[in-house]
């Protein structure tokens, strides 16, 4: 099988791109191309563990973001308030005068969590997110004497 070649063209920041080159020379990549096509399979195989998420999970969402950026604070604000029956809690804290970093703790069905995640992970300003979720079987599993 042929695997074709294609060439695509990107914009970005300087800083990143720095930041990129550098860690490709640390990890020892032949070139910026094989670095990207390997943070693009990340990326697709993630978005496919994600969509595998399903049944009753607990689960956090990790986010940092550019809180000043007009509009992303009062748009993750509705976003949340439009979830409150899978968010149970959250905290954020200020990073320095740009940054937010905020962990919002859900409990509930496993592909309404994925569809909130997907939200808050297309809002532009937002710099970072993890997924990180538990079927909910086993954390009844867990024998919390042992703790």
């Amino acid at each position: 099988m042929e695997k074709r070649l294609m060439r695509i063209g990107i914009s970005l920041p300087g800083e990143l791109l720095d930041k990129f080159d550098k860690t490709l020379l640390k990890r020892g990549y032949s070139s910026r191309s094989e670095g990207i096509r390997d943070a693009i399979r990340t990326y697709n195989q993630h978005y496919e563990w994600m969509q595998q998420i399903r049944g009753t999970r607990t689960a956090t969402i990790s986010i940092v973001y550019d809180c000043s950026k007009t509009g992303v604070s009062s748009t993750l604000a509705k976003i949340q308030h439009e979830n409150m029956d899978l968010i149970n809690s959250s905290v954020r804290f200020h990073i320095d005068a740009n940054s937010c970093f905020e962990v919002i703790i859900l409990e509930g069905e496993g592909k309404k969590i994925v569809e909130l995640v997907e939200k808050i992970l297309s809002l532009k300003g937002v710099k970072y997110s993890r997924l990180t979720t538990l079927p909910k079987e086993k954390i009844e599993k867990v024998d919390l004497k042992a703790f």
